[in-house]
């Protein structure tokens, strides 16, 4: 079923993860972030953006999965773009 409809800035779907509270995380492709939605009811809770456009995927580790690692794409990212972006590729931990 279908629970929430992504905005114009948000972009693509792409890797999803579920908190520890049940909450489903989708990192946005060329949308720059990771946002927070309550499966219930289908409302977005949180947007976390990152320095980078293309986020790729996320999940939850540390010792009370109280940490986000985010991951990202360099691939098709001409010279200039990535030096606008050069953590780019990279994974980054929330």
């Amino acid at each position: 079923r279908s629970i929430y409809r992504l905005e114009k800035e948000e972009s693509i779907p792409d890797g999803m993860c579920i908190d520890t509270e049940g909450k489903l995380w989708v990192a946005c492709y060329d949308g720059g972030r990771v946002i927070r939605l309550d499966p219930e009811t289908g409302k977005r809770l949180q947007t976390v953006k990152l320095p980078v456009d293309k986020t790729t995927s996320c999940c939850f580790g540390g010792k009370d999965y109280s940490e986000m690692y985010v991951t990202s794409a360099s691939c098709g990212m001409d010279k200039e773009w990535l030096s606008r972006q050069p953590q780019a590729g990279g994974v980054f931990k929330v």
